[in-house]
């Protein structure tokens, strides 16, 4: 069967993700490797003292992914899709979508880049021995109540960006056990029973009657089929007409869950980082954490195991923005240079640096960084009179800083709680030059580090493996699905620490613990 055959009969898969600054769009066929993708760019917006984007962000943005995917079809193919096998969407995970009984947004969306809610985090975490983030939902919602906001009497659903586009698209509040361990805590189905009932009790003595059952979207674990693209739905993705309902919608999943489904880091003892404009590692466990942190979210995977994980606001916006400026001196000096060139000869000149950069130091919070201890951001740098001041090592810095909050959390997952990883798998954008961020990961996590051929990818491939294991699963596993199906023979590179840079990368992190006071000052 040819491609465009596989297009019209059905024989492929949809993912779609909301990235915190690009929608994606991957489609794949039944052999479960990429064939089309479209994108679209866009940026939140601080306003009123929240990050945000608006319902119009959402929707357009929404559009003109699928539009580019589908053009990128035709271009391709000379067909354009009428249906898919089945899709799904993910998205950002947390935040706070707050809906009356007629759909309507009470308040802006509050993404997880927030860090305004800190007394309701340190309550809930308080109260139920187990820490809740300050961008969890019920984070958000319980912080509403505490400050007496107007809209909190309105409140008839949450939801977080996936869940509000799958609603959108399907008419079903509900969302996948992986996006669901981001909102409240969960076991292995559903939320955690008792866990509800304790805080039912507390929103109960602030005033706020409605139960979390009734507040929160339902539970799917991954492989569901329970959910259908409605026609408008359906009008709504494609408002040309051309695409039809009834196309099958697996549970939509946060950005962890494809992470770790893209990276075939399911099981026990394997662990993925994910590297965008947030960096997060998730270790998937074989038992219980013994205590709990705040710097340590425990989490699913898509078919509900648990998953320690370590999330950072914080990762590549700032070393775009300096890629930008150097892209800027290239344009100035009349020889410009193309931005993936750009960024390549930047990551490659960073390995010619000294292994602790010199006595460079960056800090890249341009939000708040609660693993560091960072109420809010200020992207700075600092360096010693006598260090040794050079691109490489400014650069080499840079990259160093995308993960140093990350190495603060993995130091407590591998020395407090010898956590055991026989794997660590990266992806996200930070990745796509091949071995340089991938080495020094590896440096700092102190552990091997692989890069598949699909990298740079991301979640929205992911997100199209969930959706084609909802047809395709044959009561497998989802792990099994994945180890026999799809990274069979996957090409992969793997890198080992290097004694050099796993001494040089320590030394860059005793600097970059000795300056955070002055992080925190000039937050202030």
């Amino acid at each position: 069967m040819t491609i465009q055959e596989k297009i019209q009969n059905a024989k492929t898969y949809l993912g779609i993700e909301f990235g915190s600054t690009r929608i994606k769009a991957v489609l794949i066929d039944d052999t479960f490797a990429p064939i089309a993708s479209g994108s679209h760019e866009w940026q939140n917006r601080y306003e009123n003292g929240v990050w945000t984007y608006s319902l119009d962000d959402i929707t357009t943005g929404l559009q003109h992914c699928y539009a580019a995917l589908t053009e990128d079809i035709r271009q391709k193919f000379g067909v354009t899709p009428t249906t898919y096998g089945a899709m799904g969407i993910s998205g950002m995970m947390h935040g706070y979508m707050a809906f009356d009984k007629d759909d309507n947004l009470l308040v802006p969306f509050r993404t997880w880049r927030n860090t305004i809610t800190e007394q309701a985090a340190s309550e809930l975490s308080e109260l139920l021995c187990f820490n809740i983030p300050q961008r969890w939902s019920i984070a958000h919602l319980y912080q509403a109540i505490l400050n007496g906001e107007e809209h909190v009497r309105h409140i008839a659903h949450i939801n977080t960006l996936a869940g509000y586009i799958h609603y959108r698209l399907t008419g079903k509040r509900q969302v996948g056990i992986g996006e669901a361990s981001g909102i409240f805590p969960v076991d292995s189905t559903d939320y955690n029973a008792d866990y509800i009932k304790k805080v039912d009790e507390v929103l109960f003595a602030k005033g706020f009657s409605v139960k979390l059952a009734e507040v929160l979207p339902s539970v799917l674990n991954a492989g569901a089929k329970e959910a259908f693209l409605t026609a408008d739905g359906a009008k709504l993705l494609d408002p040309t007409g051309t695409l039809q309902p009834g196309v099958p919608l697996c549970p939509p999943e946060g950005d962890a869950g494809t992470g770790m489904t893209a990276t075939d880091s399911v099981l026990p003892q394997t662990g993925n980082v994910s590297a965008g404009t947030s960096i997060f590692a998730m270790l998937v466990l074989d038992k219980p954490l013994k205590g709990y942190y705040p710097e340590i979210d425990v989490v699913t995977t898509p078919c509900g195991a648990p998953v320690a994980m370590v999330h950072c606001n914080n990762c590549s916006s700032e070393l775009d923005a300096w890629v930008k400026i150097f892209g800027e001196f290239a344009q100035l000096s009349g020889h410009p240079i193309a931005k993936p060139a750009l960024y390549d000869m930047l990551y490659y000149h960073a390995l010619t640096g000294d292994p602790d950069c010199g006595n460079t130091v960056v800090y890249n919070f341009l939000s708040g960084e609660p693993v560091a201890g960072a109420e809010n951001g200020r992207p700075m740098y600092f360096r010693t009179p006598d260090g040794k001041f050079n691109l490489a090592n400014l650069f080499r810095a840079e990259i160093y800083s995308t993960m140093a909050a990350l190495k603060l959390g993995m130091d407590i997952l591998f020395e407090k709680e010898q956590v055991s990883v026989e794997k660590i798998t990266g992806h996200g954008g930070l990745f796509k030059t091949k071995g340089v961020a991938q080495q020094f990961l590896a440096d700092g996590l102190g552990c091997a580090v692989s890069v598949m051929k699909t990298a740079g990818e991301g979640g929205a491939w992911g997100m199209a493996l969930l959706a084609a294991y909802t047809v395709c699963g044959d009561g497998k596993s989802l792990s099994e699905f994945l180890d026999s199906e799809v990274f069979v023979g996957m090409e992969s590179t793997t890198l080992q620490p290097e004694k050099n840079g796993a001494e040089g990368f320590a030394g860059f992190m005793e600097n970059y613990k000795r300056g955070l006071a002055a992080q925190y000052a000039a937050a202030k």
